[in-house]
């Protein structure tokens, strides 16, 4: 996952909504609490590697009885917010390209702002290039596209190191860091929200760029050993994303200039202005172009997740056009189901141009269904299946049903905050659309329940098949023999139509 740029896109949601103080203490809980919800999800991938997966995992946490009901409705959530992640991508990339616009001085026709209906319209041309040089690398031959995942850890590693040493050297010549009491005490109220509601809004910053760490479970049917390697991808991702976009974090507290100072900036992604007065133009400027590298490859490596997802729920028969998205090419790769994502991604950019506020609302809705999926799926288990799934090789044993109830806990606690408006007091241009967004998907996902026949997806049989699979235990032939049973046996189980 790109920590660092994830830390860049959601850094000054932080310091509007509680300050310093409030970043650095809501990152410590996001962690403590998303590694909690990585294990609970890396104990259920390893038990269902399948590339459906968190609709699947939901569907076999809620047992056979409500294992189509639960199953369709994160069909649709996760579909909703895979695709919609990858047009957000788009937009935050090009909000660091126009914003050289702002370092040069550049005087656009309007100003430089969204209330700008031609500045909209730049911003949209630009993040409309960018989504389609995401798409078309998703459609390079499987063996090229592994450099495309070594280059992406290679970008974000150059991004890191140089701002770990560059940007505090030029800090240190320019205007100076902050003091150690204004990063770990100074608060800040720039929601209007009351205090305490004000400080838990940070955790739309600091949870945020943690979640998405399930992806490697959509590809785990293109995985070597899937039963240990995709679950405990899933535990590494988020560690690692964690570990280094809190030492980020704290990098930035330091070397970013007074509040006063940061928020008049005027650009959109105000760290491209902090490192030209750091780093002078030329270091903005090679700054900008390894993020915006770094969070095109980024976007590029989400497709692969969300395709293979979109690719399963077709091949399931949930979507509309489900035969054709369904379909995989010669190489075995789902192309259709990476061109319904470069269609809608389009489309979904579109908005960008009669209201900022529409796209908003769009985006921030895809954040929500993998959060309300993750905290669904441990109360699943926790209530319907809490003593499945023992042939997970991540099995949580005595700890499960505690880590059910704080995965629980915590991820509804960031849905409210993620549903909740950002600025106070609220009216039509400042209100959070996407819990109406979320409530309009939900009732798809149901309509989809209730009108699909079930002989067309997720059979009873079907569902208690996968579940004996999953409660296997692990024998001493070791991980090649449980991957045979697990892998063939789902796989075979979890559709009546399958395109090998």
């Amino acid at each position: 996952m790109n920590f660092i740029g994830g830390v860049r896109s959601g850094f000054f949601l932080g310091l509007y909504a509680g300050g310093p103080a409030a970043i650095w203490s809501s990152y410590i809980i996001s962690m403590i609490f998303m590694f909690i919800t990585a294990a609970v999800l890396a104990e259920i991938c390893s038990a269902l590697p399948l590339s459906g997966s968190i609709y699947i995992w939901s569907a076999e946490s809620a047992g056979p009885k409500y294992a189509r009901f639960f199953g369709f409705i994160v069909a649709w959530w996760s579909t909703t917010a895979w695709m919609t992640f990858a047009a957000g991508n788009c937009q935050t990339t090009a909000n660091y390209i126009v914003s050289q616009l702002a370092v040069w001085e550049v005087d656009f026709p309007g100003g430089i702002g969204y209330d700008n209906v031609k500045w909209r319209a730049l911003i949209w041309a630009v993040s409309e290039g960018i989504l389609l040089v995401a798409i078309a690398i998703n459609y390079l031959p499987p063996r090229w596209y592994s450099a495309v995942f070594r280059i992406s850890i290679a970008i974000y590693a150059i991004d890191f190191l140089l701002s770990v040493i560059w940007l505090p050297i030029g800090v240190s010549r320019t205007y100076g860091f902050r003091s150690a009491k204004d990063v770990f005490t100074l608060t800040y109220n720039g929601t209007g929200a009351p205090a305490g509601w004000n400080w838990m809004l940070s955790f739309l910053f600091t949870a945020g760029t943690m979640i998405g760490f399930d992806a490697s479970g959509h590809i785990a049917e293109e995985t070597k050993n899937a039963s240990v390697v995709a679950g405990r991808g899933i535990i590494t991702s988020v560690v690692a994303t964690g570990v280094l976009g809190f030492a980020t974090t704290i990098l930035f507290l330091f070397c970013t200039p007074d509040l006063d100072t940061l928020f008049a900036l005027g650009a959109p992604q105000p760290f491209v202005q902090i490192y030209a007065l750091a780093l002078g133009r030329g270091g903005s400027i090679v700054m900008t172009v390894i993020a915006s590298v770094g969070l095109i490859l980024s976007t590029s490596v989400a497709i692969v997740a969300a395709s293979r997802l979109i690719f399963a729920v077709a091949r399931d028969g949930v979507l509309p056009m489900s035969s054709w998205i369904g379909k995989v090419d010669a190489a075995k790769q789902p192309r259709n189901a990476v061109t319904v994502m470069f269609v809608f991604g389009a489309a979904l950019l579109c908005t960008i141009l009669p209201s900022q506020v529409a796209f908003t609302s769009l985006i921030s809705a895809g954040g929500i269904p993998t959060t309300a999926a993750y905290g669904l799926i441990a109360l699943l288990r926790l209530t319907m299946t809490p003593n499945d799934f023992k042939g997970s090789h991540f099995y949580l044993g005595r700890w499960r049903k505690p880590f059910y109830v704080a995965t629980v806990l915590f991820n509804a606690i960031v849905f409210a905050v993620q549903i909740s408006p950002f600025v106070f007091p609220t009216d039509a241009e400042t209100f959070n659309f996407s819990c109406v967004i979320l409530g309009a998907v939900t009732v798809f996902g149901i309509l989809s329940w209730y009108f699909i026949p079930e002989e067309k997806w997720l059979r009873r049989e079907q569902v208690l098949q996968q579940l004996r699979v999953a409660d296997e235990p692990l024998d001493g032939a070791g991980s090649g023999s449980y991957e045979s049973a697990s892998v063939v046996e789902t796989q075979e189980a979890s559709t009546s139509k399958r395109d090998d």
